[in-house]
């Protein structure tokens, strides 16, 4: 009886994102990457210290995992008739979750740290935040003509207007 319930719910979650799916004209293949985004290698530098060490980026590291997860399953698929099937799933199990670390700091919101405990930046967290990329490089530039102020309620404008204190209006125009 209990596993009827387990996959009674099963279906109805199924079926519920099948009509969600048809509400909103998404097609399930848009959920499925077919090429994996790479970084230019300016954006993932190598850095050569003193002493013949060198030091990647994470974000090369975190490449290299997939490549080499892939790798494999690529090497097992190829043997196939050698290869058990569950080994087969849980290689494929091991891509996903290198790509998901890869773009979101691993699976089921877990960061993935190296082997020095420190957590892996994924390109997500490259790209978000104050310190981005997007922010940080090509936000942060000075533009002529622009100001900066709170936002306040103003009780004698309608809510199409917006109002301008004097003094940045002095200063821009």
């Amino acid at each position: 009886d209990r596993k009827r319930r387990i996959r009674k719910v099963f279906l109805i979650r199924r079926m519920q994102l099948a009509k969600h799916f048809i509400q909103t004209n998404v097609e399930p293949e848009w959920m499925v990457l077919c090429l994996l985004p790479v970084l230019p290698p300016e954006l993932r530098p190598i850095v050569y210290r003193s002493g013949d060490k060198v030091v990647t980026s994470e974000i090369n590291e975190l490449y290299n995992r997939v490549i080499r997860r892939n790798n494999n399953l690529a090497y097992l698929l190829k043997r196939s008739e050698l290869a058990p099937a569950d080994l087969v799933m849980c290689q494929e199990k091991l891509v996903q979750e290198a790509v998901d670390t890869l773009l979101d700091s691993g699976p089921r919101g877990k960061p993935t740290r190296d082997g020095h405990n420190k957590v892996y930046k994924s390109l997500s967290d490259v790209i978000e935040g104050k310190e981005g990329r997007f922010r940080e490089t090509l936000l942060g530039k000075r533009v002529d003509y622009s100001g900066r102020s709170v936002i306040v309620v103003g009780p004698s404008l309608s809510l199409h207007q917006c109002g301008l204190p004097p003094e940045i209006a002095i200063k821009l125009f």
